[in-house]
């Protein structure tokens, strides 16, 4: 499948993400992210591909060694660089072909497997269990280092959307529950 866009949206009614995968094809994948997914897949996808950007690198294997400071600057320069190049701007184009159905996939398994090409294989699975005992559904991307780039900037605005990367916080002793609506606690579900 060749990717021609992708989108990322918090829905609140669902709270959860939506990810959008668009093909050249004409064909468009629909998968749910939940905050429980997320808290395990956004690490791993992060470290994932910052090993990758660091792989093509022309020093290569003379990274290794290098202190973590320099990988990590090296790593933020190629992901910035990626970023000025992408299309944020061009609206996300729906289309009518959905090859897992009109119902989003649920992703409840994930498996990010590092390519020796630089490239990223993600591959999406819905238990068969959460859809009442029908054929589990998945799906696979490839994702080069670029367009990897392009999903976790996505990825990033919507968890902030979705305030899923605030810490949860107890409120301070002595505080007023009847106090001033900024301070009162928002309850989603």
């Amino acid at each position: 499948m060749q990717i021609h866009q992708l989108s990322v949206t918090y829905q609140p009614e669902q709270d959860r993400l939506l990810l959008r995968v668009n093909s050249t094809a004409g064909e468009e994948m629909r998968l749910w992210l939940t905050r429980r997914l997320m808290l395990g897949l956004w690490p791993l996808v992060s470290r994932l591909q910052t090993e990758q950007l660091l792989k093509l690198e022309a020093a290569g294997t003379a990274l290794d060694s290098a202190d973590e400071e320099l990988r990590r600057m090296l790593a933020d320069f190629r992901k910035e660089e990626f970023l000025q190049r992408a299309d944020f701007e061009t609206p996300y184009q729906d289309q009518s072909t959905l090859p897992l159905g009109v119902d989003p996939l649920l992703v409840t398994d994930v498996d990010a497997t590092p390519l020796p090409d630089g490239r990223t294989r993600l591959s999406l699975n819905e238990r068969a269990s959460v859809r009442g005992g029908e054929k589990p559904r998945g799906f696979q991307l490839e994702l080069d280092p670029r367009l990897m780039q392009g999903l976790l900037h996505l990825l990033e605005q919507a968890l902030a959307t979705a305030q899923w990367r605030e810490p949860f916080t107890a409120p301070l002793a002595g505080q007023d529950a009847e106090g001033d609506e900024a301070s009162r606690p928002r309850y989603l579900n």
